[in-house]
């Protein structure tokens, strides 16, 4: 099994700018850019713009959460990290999403992990905090949020059982499209390390499968980078769990779109 230190990577501090000042349409999060306008000018006085890199954790195993995130681009992985430091993960979070929604209960589970897997220069950030009190005005915040956890929670389970049932083949589709999908382009950075890493797989059982799959050209794969060059057969590789996640998150502002239009 790929393995990693969790503690290996380290928060980085960086500098942030406020969101007060930005318009609707510059909102680059589908969560916040669905709020009403009339509440979205409250949600960015609370919000400050950073940028988050590879690798950077957000969250550590066991300690409180001091912020949640809205990433603008990029993705972040919600890992389980085992007692020897092995990490799976068990959704990813992008611009469809936030990082961070246990911080209501103001707990994060002792196991679990927020890592950035590909960097952006543009996530909102908000204190704990501020988010809880946001939640307690039980606005359209709130209903965002609450909708947004209960698709993650969904994900979530639908993922554990991917990792038991469909082969490793299926799960490489799968995680690929839903990376692609996040990444926003064809063609990305990547290490069959990492990949291993985050499926709970061997390296070299990963290096065989994606040979398989550049072999069938649904992919092509050079010096660490990865290129999607067939998508249609590509998700047809992956398991039924690409379709149903993907339709458990964009069901969240699909919804709060038909409301405000209401």
């Amino acid at each position: 099994m790929a393995k990693r230190r969790a503690n290996q990577s380290r928060p980085i501090q960086r500098p942030s700018r406020p969101a007060s000042r930005l318009s609707s349409a510059a909102i680059r999060n589908l969560l916040l850019s669905s709020l009403p306008l009339e509440e979205q000018e409250r949600i960015f006085s609370a919000l400050d713009v950073t940028s988050l890199t590879v690798r950077e954790l957000l969250h550590k195993p066991g300690e409180l959460i001091e912020y949640v995130y809205f990433p603008g681009g990029g993705f972040c992985s919600i890992v389980t990290v085992l007692e020897d430091g092995q990490m799976v993960e068990v959704a990813a979070i992008g611009r469809e999403g936030m990082v961070g929604v246990t911080a209501e209960a103001g707990w994060l589970p002792p196991s679990s992990a927020a890592m950035v897997q590909a960097s952006t220069d543009v996530c909102y950030r908000m204190t704990a905090s501020a988010f809880r009190r946001e939640m307690d005005r039980r606005g359209a915040f709130h209903g965002v949020v609450t909708r947004y956890t209960q698709a993650l929670m969904g994900v979530i389970m639908q993922t554990t059982a991917c990792n038991a049932a469909h082969s490793i083949e299926q799960r490489l589709a799968r995680w690929l499209l839903l990376a692609r999908d996040r990444i926003g382009v064809d063609e990305f950075p990547l290490t069959q390390e990492f990949v291993a890493m985050m499926l709970g797989a061997s390296r070299s059982t990963v290096t065989v499968v994606a040979g398989m799959l550049q072999k069938a050209g649904l992919i092509t794969y050079r010096r660490g980078r990865l290129a999607i060059i067939d998508r249609e057969r590509l998700e047809s590789t992956s398991c039924e769990c690409y379709r149903i996640c993907t339709q458990l998150l964009r069901s969240v502002t699909e919804i709060d779109t038909e409301w405000l239009r209401a």
